[in-house]
């Protein structure tokens, strides 16, 4: 079925514009200032770090680019090891594989759908330098696990969430955990600034003070006070780690403005979407033949994706099915990443992560965001009863 025949086709953006928003973004567009690098920045950043209990935040052009941050900032050398989560986005290990070192696949929890520690436990060595934790789908992984492991073994904890903004583990918000944190503002996720946006929040001190270079062209003032603004030159570049060659993931004021008007109403955003999602969940309460991501009780979801485990080697039919007869476009969610031939080719194609398989073979993510309306979650609801009813085969 063609994309565009799908009567609830899965969403590329996740976040509503509300006249606020567009109206904080039309007055960047119409001020004198600057475009980038500006107060609407700092704002952004300094708010974000207000919501979240955060040290230090650096706007990114995205996730991708905070991960980017994030791996240069390790320092890691070709033989060292980095554990990330086979089941994720691919963007979460590629910074991490450019550096040389060598990608360790995790599996996942069979109940959560997150990074276990159990597997994370079997793939430790004195080589593990990097733990890259994914909050996957707006829910955290056990940080408390996860943590004491790598404080046992002096190993770094990077987190992924570009999925669990807003999401909370014992009561502390994800990103507050690990050494640093990257937030993703893409097109499909609760908060997105016009399509591409990221933030990288650092919580090791040391790190704070590099950021700002390695994000933007190694550029910086010089040093002492100058008689004449322009001499030597405008700005100085120099290297913030020596022989790490600095590059551009800087955000725009628009879109950091917008992003600022989105953060101040997350939480009515999280909600929402929590109501959608409780809705969908209960109507299949008392059916086995379709089962939801677990949701610990120490843990809070950001509701960023509603992924569905269907009963054994029936998710093709019911893919199938609700494309066909309901006009809905379910999709599969994540291709374990050594499968795929790029992490192959580089010697990154072997792993033991049963509970990834089974998983990925089994699921469906149905179309979630915020503003599906009550006629089309009643028309999913309605397509995923009569598949489970017929066992996922046409009757």
């Amino acid at each position: 079925m063609a994309l565009a025949n799908f009567k609830i086709a899965f969403g590329a953006r996740g976040a509503q514009y509300t006249k606020e928003d567009k109206d904080i973004v039309l007055s960047t567009m119409e001020g004198r200032g600057g475009l980038t690098q500006g107060r609407w920045q700092e704002r952004f950043e300094e708010s974000f770090c207000s919501h979240f209990s955060l040290d230090s935040a650096f706007a990114t052009s995205s996730c991708t680019g905070a991960l980017e941050l994030a791996a240069i900032l390790c320092q890691l050398k070709p033989e060292d090891e980095v554990i990330a989560p086979a089941h994720t986005f691919a963007a979460t290990a590629l910074p991490f594989a450019r550096t040389g070192a060598t990608i360790r696949w995790a599996d996942i929890d069979p109940d959560t759908w997150v990074m276990s520690a159990d597997s994370v436990a079997e793939l430790i060595t004195k080589k593990t330098k990097v733990l890259v934790v994914v909050h996957l789908y707006g829910v955290p992984a056990d940080m408390d696990a996860l943590l004491e492991l790598a404080r046992a073994n002096d190993i770094i904890v990077i987190e992924d969430c570009a999925q669990a903004l807003g999401a909370t583990f014992k009561g502390k918000p994800a990103g507050g955990f690990g050494e640093a944190s990257c937030f993703s503002f893409h097109s499909h996720k609760i908060l997105t600034t016009l399509g591409e946006g990221g933030l990288l929040a650092v919580n090791r001190p040391a790190w704070k003070g590099l950021v700002a270079g390695l994000r933007h062209n190694g550029m910086r003032g010089f040093d002492g006070n100058r008689d004449r603004y322009w001499l030597p030159a405008m700005t100085n570049v120099d290297f913030d780690i020596e022989g790490q060659w600095p590059y551009k993931f800087c955000l725009g004021e628009t879109q950091c403005a917008l992003g600022f008007s989105l953060l101040q109403r997350l939480a009515k955003t999280i909600r929402r979407r929590e109501e959608l999602a409780r809705r969908i969940r209960a109507a299949f309460s008392t059916t086995d033949f379709f089962t939801f991501q677990s949701l610990p009780d120490d843990r809070t979801s950001a509701f960023y994706a509603l992924p569905i485990r269907v009963a054994d080697k029936h998710r093709d039919k019911v893919i199938t099915r609700m494309a066909e007869d309901f006009g809905v476009q379910c999709v599969t969610q994540y291709y374990p990443l050594y499968r795929y031939p790029i992490f192959v080719k580089a010697g990154f194609g072997e792993a033991m992560c049963p509970h990834t398989e089974s998983f990925y073979d089994n699921m469906l993510s149905i179309p979630f965001y915020e503003g599906l309306t009550d006629e089309e979650v009643d028309q999913m609801i309605g397509g995923l009863t009569a598949c489970a009813n017929n066992e996922g085969s046409r009757s």
